[in-house]
């Protein structure tokens, strides 16, 4: 294992067999810029948000909007954004996860958003570190008064990227208190495709769903799921392992998951993209979200002083 140099750059040196990780600045916020043989990538500290991952000599994997702003205070468009410590609308949430908002001390006209807290929160840098097979960044944040006054729990965030041949992302949760700790939580990732007419998902044939499009009602997942229309939907059941297929670029996309049987996928198409920020008319033909998740009955639910890490690893291989 080695150590790398965390350079302070804006132009990246030549790499030849070993990593370079580089803290760069983009506009508002700094960003972890890491190469090594195997691909290039970039997380940016504020929301530990995975912006990039593009093998080496491949399309990229991770999307990232062509109009991303890098601005304090809001999560980019694009990449893996971390929900935590409940996903989507909070009223939408078990009992269990709304009840440590609900008791929070909250101030006269402030509102909870859409997936959390944490996402446009300073993370901070815990180590860095080289191996043989993959470059290593662990992220830290541990909720303060700030967010304690909007989630009533103690708790500490650890996310390790592990930047080789596959992209893994691994969300520890510890809960600090003495009472129960129950979140829904997601790595909320954005994919790179060729064109939405060209890919399909695979792994989740037999799985039943909450679409929320239509009322939130449950259906069962018959075959492949194809893309013709504005997609948002819960998976629930869902294996360890499912897949996107893309024939344009000739490659399949595996993610493999550890302590998550729940997922999300979303697809804006036409009519909603044109009310999205930091999105282009048309870039819904471009992306696709595979939402690793632990979401509605899937929720974690922590004793004190206990752990639980949300594990995703991402592939790209030929077809």
């Amino acid at each position: 294992m080695h150590q790398p140099h965390l350079s302070k750059q804006a132009t990246p040196q030549a790499t030849v067999g070993f990593s370079q990780v580089i803290l760069e600045q983009r506009d508002e916020l700094p960003v972890l810029r890491i190469s090594n043989r195997y691909a290039d990538a970039a997380i940016a500290l504020q929301g530990a948000q995975v912006l990039e991952y593009t093998p080496r000599d491949a399309q990229p994997v991770i999307w990232l909007s062509d109009r991303v702003e890098y601005k304090r205070g809001q999560s980019q468009r694009g990449g893996i954004p971390v929900c935590w410590p409940w996903f989507g609308a909070l009223e939408r949430n078990p009992a269990a996860v709304r009840s440590l908002a609900q008791n929070a001390q909250l101030d006269p006209g402030s509102s909870l958003g859409a997936h959390g807290l944490v996402r446009t929160r300073d993370w901070t840098i815990r180590s860095i570190r080289e191996y043989e097979s993959h470059t290593e960044i662990t992220l830290n944040f541990v909720t303060d008064s700030a967010t304690q006054s909007q989630w009533a729990h103690a708790a500490e965030l650890q996310l390790t990227v592990k930047v080789g041949e596959t992209l893994r992302l691994e969300l520890t949760t510890h809960n600090l208190g003495a009472q129960p700790l129950a979140l829904t939580q997601a790595l909320h990732t954005y994919f790179a495709i060729s064109a939405i007419d060209n890919v399909y998902l695979t792994g989740f044939e037999n799985s039943h769903y909450i679409d929320t499009l239509d009322d939130w009602y449950d259906h069962n997942q018959q075959g492949a799921i194809k893309f013709t229309s504005e997609t948002d939907r819960i998976y629930l059941d869902v294996p360890t392992t499912v897949r996107l297929h893309d024939s344009g670029w000739n490659r399949i996309i595996h993610l493999h998951t550890q302590n998550s049987t729940s997922a999300v996928v979303w697809n804006p198409w036409i009519e909603k993209s044109k009310r999205l920020s930091q999105f282009a008319p048309d870039a819904w033909r471009e992306m696709i979200c595979i939402e690793t998740a632990n979401v509605l009955d899937d929720m974690v639910e922590l004793a004190p002083q206990a752990a639980h890490t949300l594990a995703l690893e991402i592939q790209a291989t030929n077809r």
